[in-house]
Parts: structure tokens; C-alpha cells; sequence
């Protein structure tokens, strides 16, 4: 049977409990062997950079998972240069793992509306499942929109695979903004990165 990897990419800057839950939502619903983490270095959807340097969010996502045993994590990203294309890292993964593989790359509901923007967005759709989360509480957004930018056949595929994951009331902003304040984020974060981010002084 044909292994299934999720591939979860994000700035993780830094990685936290939500994170983690929402992964493991996502591997559950689809049946994944596996689910690769991947930092990226920059969107090239958004203008600033992380806060925290490339080794140090590596770092914290190999020690925020590393009691998963089906979870990994890649530094293919960090290893190339910006912009940094989904399109790219895809086929890296294809070009690694076993022909029959399928990928499965989570995306936020809330970046539906960037889709069409994508570099070889047609090629990202042919080459992997996009898995839309659309996270508890609220409305399943209505892909059909998307029909004359992506085409029919990608917005049937994105239908297929949309998935419903917990809501999660934590963002890395949010964190970064309390640990600057000196508030306390032992909730939101792993003990172990907390203690890692205090000992490299991060966002403070």
C-alpha cells in the first residue's frame, strides 16, 4: 500500500501546541504514515523575514516533536535560497521518497484566497493532495470561487481533500508578544522549546 506523508510547512517562529494538535488532527483524518515538518525560510506571500534565525525554529521543531514517533522534520527549505516555492519543495520530496508515495501539503483555510497567486500552481495541484484546513467553529469556505482561477479539476481535488482540525486559540505572534513582555506562555509552548528559547533569548 502506498505510504501517505503529510507535508506541514510553516515559519514555526516559534513552533507550539497548536501546532502539534493540529498536525496530529490532520494525520488522523487522513490516514498519514507520517507527517514532515518543513520551516521555511520566507513566504513568498509575505514580506517580513522570521524573528528567530533558521537553526534556532530547526532546532525548536526537532525538540517540540521528538516524542512523535511518526513525526520528522526537513531543513530542504532552509537549505535553498528566497523565494521559497511550494512547488519546489514538492517535487524535492517526490525526487526522495518512493514513486507510489502520496503527499498531502496542509494549508490554512484563510489561504484559500492566495491560491491563484502560487508559483506553477496548476503543477502544485497535480503533483499533491492540498489538504484544507478548516479549523472547528467555523463555516467550511466555498472553494467553488476559485472554479475560473484553478480550474474545475483543482477545485474538485480541494473538496476532496479539505479536513476539519480543532480550533486552536494560540498564534506564534501572539506568543512572540508575551515572551518580549515577560508573560508567561508555559501553556502554549513545550516545556523544552520554552527552555530553549529562554537559554538563546529569543523574542525577548
Amino acid at each position: 500500500m502506498a505510504k501517505k506523508t503529510i507535508l506541514f510547512g510553516g515559519s514555526f517562529d516559534p513552533i507550539h501546541r497548536g501546532h502539534i494538535i493540529v498536525a496530529k488532527s490532520a494525520a488522523k483524518q487522513i490516514g498519514a504514515d507520517e507527517v514532515v515538518f518543513i520551516p521555511t525560510r520566507r513566504s513568498p506571500h509575505k514580506e517580513l523575514f522570521p524573528s528567530a534565525g533558521n537553526k534556532a525554529r530547526l532546532d525548536m521543531v526537532s525538540i517540540a516533536i521528538s516524542e512523535e514517533n511518526t513525526f520528522q522534520v526537513s531543513d530542504c527549505e532552509l537549505k535553498r535560497p528566497d523565494p521559497s516555492y511550494t512547488i519546489d519543495t514538492i517535487r524535492f520530496f517526490r525526487q526522495t521518497f518512493p514513486d507510489d508515495t502520496q503527499f498531502y501539503w496542509l494549508i490554512g483555510a484563510d489561504m484559500l484566497a492566495e491560491l491563484p497567486k502560487w508559483h506553477e500552481m496548476d503543477h502544485v495541484v497535480d503533483e499533491c493532495n492540498l489538504s484544507v484546513m478548516n479549523r472547528g467553529g467555523i463555516d467550511v469556505p466555498d472553494v467553488t470561487v476559485l472554479e475560473g482561477l484553478i480550474g474545475s479539476e483543482a477545485v474538485e481535488k480541494l473538496k476532496k481533500n479539505m479536513i476539519s482540525t480543532p480550533m486552536v486559540e494560540v498564534s506564534s505572534t501572539e506568543i512572540r508578544a508575551k515572551i518580549a513582555a515577560k508573560q508567561d506562555v508555559s501553556e502554549l509552548l513545550d516545556a523544552d522549546v520554552l527552555s530553549y528559547i529562554h537559554k538563546n533569548r529569543l523574542y525577548s
